[in-house]
């Protein structure tokens, strides 16, 4: 995806966001707005969201002097998430359909997102997620495609989702014992998305193989990943990609068998989907470029 004109606006008010959440006087929001407003002026619409954002973050992480300007906010969603551990575990103990359920719990820590124009709160989505429908649900062919493959790469979206991220890996591992599970994460801080700090924290080197992709971008931008990182995402018989970031990315890919999983958050995305912001989508692409 490219970026659209509503998304020049969301980039500006994120500056807003980062000077709210580092505590900043007014004369440094001042600038880091300024700073942003100024260079969105020049944004490429060649170029997606993500790839804006890596440019923009990485200035406003220079002007606060700050390498990750949401460490602070990080540690807090990484708390609240595990507050609902043992509710979910209990959810996946109780259910009669582990497989969907562990992708609903996936896809409800998607609403993590501090980048997006639309913030949803984590208690009210698992209140409710269990009992929602996919918007666009693919989930069956989903299924079918998890139970042939040998090798799954889960693409990592935000701190705070990674810890339902680890509990829905856990249970794919139960499931499909002799398929190889790998989780990717961002080569170093942007937003709120987790890098291998945030993984190893939450002990994912312990659940499967733990990959740093090497991109700056809040997405996987397979130009800017390691050799390494691309050849995993070729060669995965199934990739899962969480969030609108990766989405964003990935659309369109030079390979098939892509599951996104995420919640809607923006009207760009809604209609890239063709459907509404507060949707939850399970979309698996098996035509190239899909």
């Amino acid at each position: 995806m490219k970026i659209a004109q509503e998304c020049v606006g969301c980039i500006i008010n994120q500056s807003t966001k980062v000077a709210d959440a580092i505590g900043a006087d007014t004369a440094l929001k001042n600038k880091l707005v300024a700073t942003v407003t100024a260079m969105s002026k020049d944004f490429s619409f060649k170029l997606s969201p993500p790839e804006i954002a890596a440019d923009v973050y990485e200035k406003m992480a220079q002007i606060a002097n700050k390498s990750d300007l949401y460490d602070e906010v990080k540690k807090h969603s990484t708390q609240k998430a595990l507050s609902f551990v043992p509710l979910l575990k209990e959810k996946l103990a109780m259910s009669s359909d582990r497989l969907l359920t562990a992708t609903k719990i996936a896809v409800a820590g998607n609403v993590i997102d501090l980048a997006a124009a639309v913030e949803f709160d984590l208690q009210e989505e698992l209140e409710k997620i269990f009992d929602t429908q996919f918007g666009h649900n693919d989930f069956e062919a989903f299924a079918r495609e998890l139970k042939k493959a040998k090798k799954v790469l889960i693409l990592g979206d935000n701190v705070g989702e990674h810890i339902f991220d680890y509990l829905f890996i856990e249970t794919l591992k139960e499931l499909y014992p002799d398929t190889d599970f790998a989780y990717m994460v961002r080569g170093n801080p942007i937003i709120n998305d987790v890098t291998m700090k945030e993984a190893k924290e939450a002990g994912f080197e312990n659940l499967c193989e733990l990959i740093d992709s090497g991109v700056n971008t809040p997405g996987f931008t397979y130009d800017r990943a390691t050799a390494y990182a691309q050849k995993v995402f070729d060669t995965a018989d199934l990739v899962i990609s969480k969030g609108m970031g990766n989405y964003e990315c990935l659309s369109p890919s030079h390979r098939d068998n892509i599951c996104f999983l995420l919640k809607v958050k923006c009207n760009v995305v809604a209609a890239s989907l063709g459907q509404n912001v507060g949707d939850i989508v399970c979309k698996l692409t098996k035509e190239k470029n899909d």
